[in-house]
């Protein structure tokens, strides 16, 4: 069994303390092999500064998943980590990228199953000279750049309970109906609908696509966008048979009864898909990026530098990232 690659993430953030954490609950929660793209000397003093016993061996990917029992695999970076926790450091963008970067290379390598990352936070990157918005247009840019095919991550929040794709992601809220294209919402769909048969295994999956404006536009009332961009592209999916419905009032479709009728909710913007998924199960709540020749997991959560290295960052979300990506690999396997 291949191993998943993680990346360390902002190693000022709780990224570290999750992963030591997940490694600690490989037996309880049943994880598979994994390996840690980071600096060995910052997770082992990490460790010990938190009290956690985890024996930390150095290793190449091809070995990882053969000693996960008894200690965690760690592929060390050739850009070492500054140790301090709660403070972002601009001096570490540069192995937070090269940890993304080599574990999404080894997993289109065939040395790693899947990626899963932990969280980084974006203005020491900014700061560093970074020009993507996000992990999620990165890992874009690095599937091209691989398969020299351009890639169009589509980025979705899977719970328990419910699934969501944004159709506009880090867009200020004043800019989406501008940038809202029937275009965009068509190909967004095509992807998520391609990945939720492919990859999590739904045959026929039903997709349910929210307005943008309140009441869904109100018949023009209220904006006229659901109507001019939203309702056309709907139309045009069902006549390529995919299950689509909508425009839907986005605050009467993410309730318990309603979520029994689709597999996805197509949202409009950040928050509109965000805000339902993490209210219902923050914890347990993951981030996969559909639409790559990889799979991509991660917490759905940020670095929380506030309380790094107290000891008291939940692991729920990683352990979920993690799993969630052994079930897309093991999916992905059995369609080829």
């Amino acid at each position: 069994m291949l191993p998943l690659a993680l990346s360390i993430g902002d190693p000022s953030g709780i990224g570290p303390e999750i992963i030591l954490k997940a490694w600690l609950g490989r037996g309880k929660f049943e994880l598979p092999p994994f390996y840690v793209l980071g600096d060995p000397a910052l997770l082992s003093a990490r460790a010990r500064y938190l009290g956690l016993d985890v024996p930390i061996s150095e290793t190449e990917p091809e070995h990882a998943t053969a000693g996960f029992a008894q200690r965690l695999p760690i592929s060390p970076l050739d850009n070492r980590l500054a140790d301090k926790p709660g403070h972002a450091q601009t001096v570490n963008a540069a192995g937070v990228i090269e940890a993304i970067s080599r574990a999404v290379d080894d997993t289109m390598q065939m040395r790693s199953a899947a990626v899963v990352t932990a969280p980084i936070a974006k203005k020491p990157l900014y700061d560093a000279g970074f020009r993507y918005p996000g992990h999620t247009e990165y890992l874009g840019h690095l599937a091209a750049e691989i398969t020299g095919t351009p890639a169009k991550p589509v980025m979705m929040l899977a719970g328990p309970d419910l699934r969501t794709i944004p159709v506009t992601v880090h867009e200020p809220l004043a800019t989406v109906p501008s940038t809202l294209t029937r275009e965009l919402v068509e190909e967004t769909a095509r992807i998520a609908v391609h990945d939720l048969r492919e990859r999590f295994g739904i045959a026929a999956p039903r997709l349910a696509i929210a307005g943008l404006n309140p009441h869904a536009g109100e018949g023009g009332a209220m904006g006229t966008e659901d109507n001019d961009i939203i309702a056309p592209a709907i139309h045009a999916l069902r006549a390529a048979g995919i299950n689509a419905f909508g425009p839907l009032p986005a605050d009467t479709m993410f309730h318990a009864r309603a979520r029994q009728h689709y597999d996805a909710a197509l949202c409009m913007y950040h928050d509109q898909a965000l805000i339902p998924v993490k209210t219902i199960g923050f914890d347990e709540t993951v981030n996969v990026t559909l639409g790559l020749p990889f799979i991509r997991t991660s917490p759905d959560h940020g670095t929380a530098f506030d309380i790094a290295a107290r000891g008291i960052a939940r692991v729920d979300s990683m352990i979920a990232a993690i799993r969630l990506a052994r079930a897309l690999a093991d999916n992905t396997s059995a369609t080829r």
